[in-house]
């Protein structure tokens, strides 16, 4: 499997460990040929305001019109991609999202603000892909035995150093889309550098641990834990060297 980048964007958000693998998808592809599937991983914003983590970007109604072009143009600049297959942050196996697609595709389903429709649904549907594929897994990332330490510990001003960096990141994407379109946020969580800041915040946290106490590294590798099963779910939908995936991922 190969990491691919296109002139909008760099690796993104969640897929940190895939920079990793240059091993091809399948054993046999991997003994008989050199050419490896495609991979591109498009860390975007969650659009729908879900409020699943700890600090939420709050995004202005993505069915307005001035949006919906954006999100138009979006789709063209990923069109150079040239996806067979493309997967999102949707439960794997998910009949749920396999029904809602089809209905999309029959005209009986309109797109609700979630960035898995708005860029997964709207342009497999204009490739002419019959499917999307989830491959999503939930995780459990407890925080609060992190507070609880860092209290025992004399560690609350460190905790809260780092914790502090996440509204100024949040206000920083606010103002660029604000100012700004959907595709120009976009690039700017798909940086090298930011994508770098995310990482070292989560490593950040491995320093919460002693006396036989480790919620931070507890924490940190429920993290890889769930990344690891995403990929695992990611390569198995890969059944060819020709495959191109395009990979959209909230955060």
């Amino acid at each position: 499997m190969k990491i691919e980048r296109v002139s909008l964007m760099t690796v993104g958000l969640l897929f940190v460990l895939v920079a990793a693998a240059s091993a091809q998808t399948k054993e046999a592809v991997r003994t008989t040929s050199a050419k490896k599937a495609r991979v591109l991983v498009l860390g975007v914003f969650h659009m729908a305001n879900p409020g699943r983590d700890m600090f939420n970007l709050q995004v202005d109604d993505v069915l307005a019109p001035r949006r919906q072009k954006e999100l138009s143009d979006l789709a063209e600049m990923l069109k150079r991609f040239q996806p067979t297959k493309i997967a999102l942050e949707s439960p794997a196996g998910s009949e749920k999202i396999r029904k809602q697609y089809e209905d999309y595709l029959a005209g009986n389903y309109s797109l609700t603000r979630s960035e898995s429709d708005q860029i997964g649904f709207r342009l497999a549907k204009e490739l002419g892909h019959k499917q999307v594929c989830g491959i999503d897994i939930q995780g459990d990332f407890p925080f609060d035995p992190i507070a609880q330490f860092a209290k025992k510990n004399g560690k609350e001003e460190l905790l809260n150093g780092l914790i502090s960096q996440v509204p100024k990141e949040i206000e920083a994407m606010s103002a660029v889309l604000s100012k700004g379109t959907i595709t120009d946020l976009l690039r700017y969580i798909n940086q090298d550098e930011h994508v770098r800041r995310d990482h070292e915040f989560y490593m950040s946290l491995a320093q919460f641990a002693g006396n036989g106490e480790y919620p931070g590294p507890d924490l940190l590798a429920a993290w890889y834990q769930r990344n690891i099963r995403i990929y695992s779910n990611l390569r198995g939908m890969i059944d060819s060297p020709d495959d191109r995936v395009l990979v959209i991922y909230g955060g």
